[in-house]
């Protein structure tokens, strides 16, 4: 348990870190006090980084040290807004400052308990769901290590308002989750136990307390908005990381819906304009 929270805390610096323009300032470092003999110099750690900032707008970092591999990136779509460019890139140094500093106090740890050190990576790739006139809709992979037999990952959402220069997830432009909950009604719980019976070659027994075969609720998932017609979302789609919906081993879930005038009652008013149902 103690891998699996040191993991998601690293995954939850890149989904919640700062939503401003600027970096974060690195603190200077202390002055060494004298000393008759100078202490050897510790190892240069070893590090190499690759950027690349295409000319079309899109972005890739790449750095690995000793301590860790960090990974980030996002699309052309993306870069080519400056203020979302600036918003993400500050997400990039605060997700990086993060697992700098996390990685150098494991490996701190796991040097004084005489241990060796497994480098803890992050990465962090954003992509189109759906660019609109007016919205640009993203989905990221978070993928992370912190030690132990494996990796995790989970999923995130960032719409952009064009006409209003602001950053919102996919569930903001809904009344409440509890309200997707039920406009989607049973068709996200029939759809997951109808993959979840594929996956494991067996149904899932409706009276089963087993906690990978429940029922699980928008809160639970990540919510996308996407386009077939390319001028207002139309459709929804619902992703669900490892341990949420079952063990590791099976994976990710993933399923969409087309917006419907139940899942359109469902949206806040302000954000009206910017659907339209399928049906």
């Amino acid at each position: 348990m103690r891998r699996l929270a040191l993991l998601l805390a690293v995954a939850a610096a890149a989904c919640n870190g700062p939503r401003g323009d600027a970096p974060a300032t690195p603190s200077p470092s202390p002055t060494p006090a004298r000393a008759a003999t100078p202490p050897a110099p510790p190892p240069t750690p070893t590090a190499s980084a690759t950027a690349s900032v295409g000319s079309n707008g899109a972005r890739s970092v790449s750095e690995e040290t000793d301590d860790f591999l960090f990974e980030y990136s996002y699309p052309k779509e993306a870069g080519r807004i400056p203020a979302l460019a600036r918003l993400l890139d500050g997400r990039l140094e605060h997700s990086r400052a993060e697992l700098a500093q996390q990685s150098a106090a494991a490996r701190k740890d796991a040097r004084g308990a005489g241990f060796p050190y497994n480098k803890y990576s992050l990465t962090i790739a954003w992509k189109v769901v759906s660019d609109l006139p007016e919205w640009l809709s993203l989905s990221a992979k978070v993928s992370s290590y912190a030690g132990g037999a494996h990796g995790n990952y989970g999923f995130d959402s960032l719409v952009w308002d064009k006409q209003h220069t602001r950053a919102l997830q996919a569930i903001d432009l809904f009344q409440s989750p509890a309200a997707l909950d039920k406009a989607v009604g049973d068709r996200f719980c029939d759809a997951l136990n109808a993959e979840r019976a594929r996956r494991r070659g067996a149904p899932v027994k409706k009276t089963s307390r087993d906690e990978f075969d429940k029922c699980v609720g928008v809160k639970e998932a990540t919510v996308l908005v996407g386009s077939r017609g390319h001028r207002k979302f139309d459709r929804l789609s619902l992703q669900i990381g490892p341990y949420v919906a079952g063990p590791y081993a099976e994976g990710a879930y993933e399923f969409a819906f087309p917006v419907d005038a139940r899942i359109l009652a469902a949206v806040k008013p302000e954000f009206q304009d910017a659907f339209a149902s399928r049906k």
